[in-house]
């Protein structure tokens, strides 16, 4: 079960560093603004905003990773409950997918580090 738990709490930092890259890299170039479904004036007219954002996803993705490498599961408990509050917060106010691309991993991630104490 640590080695699922393990995989999953890594799946969610790598989802994490992939917004990263689209939101700081890419959010005014034709991949961000076909994932994020952004008019090319959006996109430019927030993308200090988009940058800021990505910033927030690392430091998420860099907090998992730490639990994960100091093998510490209170701190990915930590990281992954940060995750799913912005998920359903996304889900609440951007749109329903956030629910499912951001904090349904997290949750289940979640779970699996609990099974595995």
């Amino acid at each position: 079960m640590t080695m699922l738990a393990n995989l999953l709490v890594a799946l969610v930092a790598a989802l994490h560093l992939y917004f990263l890259v689209l939101e700081m890299f890419f959010w005014t170039k034709p991949l961000g603004r076909k994932v994020f479904r952004l008019t090319p004036e959006f996109a430019e007219a927030s993308k200090t905003l988009a940058a800021n954002q990505g910033l927030y996803n690392g430091f998420l993705s860099a907090g998992l990773l730490w639990g994960l490498a100091a093998g510490n599961s209170a701190n990915q408990l930590f990281f992954l409950g940060c995750v799913v509050a912005a998920g359903v917060y996304g889900a609440a106010t951007v749109g329903k997918k956030i629910l499912f691309v951001q904090a349904l991993p997290a949750a289940l991630a979640i779970a699996a580090v609990l099974a595995s104490r």
